[in-house]
């Protein structure tokens, strides 16, 4: 193929047929004569083609900004909650500092190369989730349709969680904060505390009743909670206007949204090194629990989380990918993220527990002056003899070693009647093995935590802050992974698109600010989302390595990024890959067998929480969560196996193509029998009436529709042809 325009202008005498590899492979300075030129398809059914006008599509679509953009992107959107409230608790739940080493196993089996995979395939494609997966295999384009679905679901709950960071926000500019000590109650006669507050804690009490007035079953409705609507309105109408102008918009909201919480983090976790107990709270989690990595939960649960932290299957990572130069490193930004994400999830887990740490040791401090003081009762009461107690201890000032000698000291010479003595142990271990996730971590451990704080106001708008900014930048890719394949699939205008989902998302999304809400948003979070995204991800790769073709797939790679992937992707997506996605289904369907479907529910007579098993309409929304989410799957394939809709197609085989341009040739032309269109740019030319039409048919007319972008072409919508031999990426 010519290399510059001397060569261009030599003379067209000498026909040259070439494959659409080489075409696409030589853009250059040659760009503007192939806009100049003519097209001549010929019908070869023999060869395979991918003819997209790459350049103009590259120079139409929406690009980032820069290289950082993208990244910070990719990161926002894999970093999430999750990193937050999920992973300590797992880390501290499977064998602290040991469950490091089989998250990592699996981060390298699991995470990254599925990870690259759909960065790859999004890059090359430059569409989103269901153009992608059409383009590779008309049959399995319900994987993208599944991928939206699942993003509307998680959407719906997830922008919630970020109506409540919100309104913890707007609490906390006051002194002292509003959850730092119990409310109290008036009769007539006497003031007391409220009885609720007393029998839980102040935080609980303002989680469950001041935030949520929480009702006592999924069933008892109880209406609209308006403080949390007028949050979710407000987390929607920011979403709206950071997503209407697509990563135009979202992308410079990145580089707040994305770093800010970095910059939290550190200082909590500056501070928090600095107060009392921290250390042990670091210690407790660290400590590795070597017999634990033996128990094949722990592995399931690591499989899970890398599989979620990653965003994988959710169509966003395609999405954001999508926008990219065709010939980016995307393999270095697999690896990037992927340890970029490890090491927030190592950082916010550090910080966790060295603020559950501090919240321990004031606890245990105060336990220990609680039963300090019972002690010295029993000494004057004579339970307790003085003599047992060592001289040199002062019971009105003890401290902690002291307490646990004198403690010892009593069970051993009390041994029978201890037990009526109720003293506790006060071993600040104890405080550190309540282990809690989600919104019991977020909104009442943390908060707890933070009124001990000095100038617990400031830090607390941080930590909401930081909650906020993270749920956003989540937020961002779940939406893009919407929003951006219907735009490149039905060519609806974003701005709108836009608007409507969040107004749609906003209507659905009340049944989550009800006060039996929070039951939803377990319903959801349980059921809407595991299983469909682990059966898109199992297809995802069986599409890529198998149905395409993983030894082309790799060669594409190849042409791509300027060299050859490591063969170890190879062996990772034809053979471990599958195998342990397939194995991590088995074991989350076994689970979820095992595990009776219900929620806990707050209990107000008794303060605390009560498991409860879904009623029968429950367990039907249930199931209708996950066989809607994957429904698009089965039903594409039947859709295009059987012909059920009449998507014609033309077989489109070889370009012709001569030195200075490029000829298009129709195929069985009706009712025209000129072999060529001379003298037009292609956006000038007359649609040339195919008889069997490329494109999906608008309103059944026969003619040529316009290809993406304006321009006619067989790109994109090639998909549609359930006949056509399967193109290169």
């Amino acid at each position: 193929m010519p290399k510059n325009s001397k060569v261009v202008k030599r003379e067209l005498d000498d026909e040259v047929i070439e494959s659409v590899k080489d075409l696409l492979s030589n853009e250059d300075s040659a760009d503007d004569a192939f806009k100049k030129s003519e097209l001549i398809v010929d019908v070869q059914e023999e060869k395979d083609i991918d003819v997209e006008e790459e350049s103009e599509v590259e120079d139409e679509r929406p690009a980032w900004n820069s290289k950082l953009q993208y990244i910070l992107a990719q990161v926002g959107f894999s970093v999430g909650l999750g990193n937050v409230w999920r992973f300590p608790y797992l880390c501290q739940k499977n064998g602290g500092g040991a469950y490091l080493l089989p998250y990592l196993i699996l981060l390298l089996v699991i995470g990254i190369p599925l990870f690259f995979l759909e960065l790859s395939v999004g890059q090359r494609i430059r569409r989103g989730s269901i153009g992608v997966w059409n383009y590779i295999s008309p049959k399995l384009g319900g994987i993208g349709f599944a991928s939206c679905v699942v993003c509307f679901f998680v959407a719906l709950y997830y922008n919630v969680i970020i109506g409540w960071s919100l309104f913890y926000f707007s609490q906390s500019f006051q002194q002292p904060l509003p959850w730092d000590q119990c409310p109290l109650v008036k009769n007539a006669s006497h003031t007391f505390v409220e009885p609720e507050c007393e029998k839980s804690s102040a935080t609980t009490y303002y989680w469950y009743r001041e935030a949520l007035n929480i009702s006592s079953s999924i069933s008892e409705s109880g209406g609209l909670n308006w403080k949390m609507t007028v949050c979710l309105l407000a987390a929607w109408v920011v979403v709206c206007l950071a997503m209407i102008k697509g990563i135009q918009s979202s992308g410079k909201i990145m580089y707040f949204s994305s770093l800010f919480p970095y910059v939290v983090l550190i200082c909590f976790l500056i501070r928090a090194l600095l107060l009392n107990g921290s250390i042990d709270g670091i210690r407790h989690m660290f400590t590795p629990k070597l017999e634990m990595m033996l128990e094949p939960k722990v592995w399931r649960e690591a499989a899970t989380q890398v599989f979620f932290a990653l965003g994988l299957g959710f169509g966003g990572v395609i999405a954001f990918s999508s926008y990219n130069k065709r010939d980016n490193n995307c393999h270095f930004d697999a690896v990037l993220v992927s340890f970029i994400n490890f090491f927030t999830s190592v950082l916010a887990t550090l910080v966790v527990f060295a603020v559950l740490g501090f919240k321990a040791n004031v606890i245990n401090e105060k336990c220990i002056a609680e039963n300090s003081k019972t002690i010295v009762k029993f000494l004057r009461m004579g339970n307790i003899s003085q003599d047992i107690i060592p001289h040199h201890i002062n019971l009105s000032a003890v401290t902690a070693e002291d307490y646990h000698l004198v403690y010892d000291i009593i069970q051993k010479v009390k041994e029978e009647e201890f037990p009526a003595l109720h003293l506790n142990s006060c071993q600040i271990e104890d405080e550190l093995n309540k282990a809690v996730q989600g919104t019991g971590l977020a909104f009442i451990a943390f908060t707890e935590a933070m009124t001990h704080f000095p100038a617990s106001p400031f830090w607390s708008v941080m930590f909401f802050l930081m909650l906020v900014n993270l749920g956003l930048g989540s937020m961002f890719g779940t939406i893009e992974g919407i929003i951006t394949p219907v735009v490149d699939t039905f060519k609806v205008r974003k701005e709108i698109l836009t608007v409507i989902c969040c107004l749609l998302a906003f209507c659905i999304g009340l049944i989550f600010v009800q006060r039996s809400g929070n039951y939803f948003v377990t319903m959801f979070d349980d059921y809407s989302a595991t299983l469909p995204l682990l059966i898109v991800v199992i297809l995802e790769n069986i599409a890529v390595s198998f149905v395409y073709g993983i030894d082309k797939f790799m060669e594409d790679l190849k042409d791509m990024l300027g060299f050859a992937p490591n063969r170890y992707y190879y062996y990772m997506w034809k053979y471990i890959s599958p195998l342990m996605l397939l194995s991590l289904l088995i074991a989350s369907v076994v689970n979820m067998g095992l595990s009776p479907p219900g929620y806990n529910a707050w209990i107000e007579d008794k303060a605390s929480e009560e498991f409860l098993s879904y009623p029968t309409w429950g367990m039907v929304v249930c199931i209708l969560l996950m066989v809607l989410a994957i429904l698009p799957v089965p039903a594409v394939f039947i859709i295009r196996r059987c012909n059920l809709i009449d998507n014609s197609s033309g077989n489109l085989a070889s370009v012709t193509y001569k030195r200075g341009r490029v000829l298009k040739e129709p195929v069985n032309l009706e009712g025209d029998d000129a072999s060529l269109i001379h003298g037009k740019i292609p956006s000038e030319m007359s649609s040339p009436n195919f008889g069997k039409n490329i494109y999906r048919k608008q309103s059944g007319s026969p003619t040529l529709d316009t290809a993406p972008n304006g321009r006619y072409g067989i790109g994109y919508l090639m998909a549609d042809m359930p006949d056509m031999p399967e193109s290169d990426l």
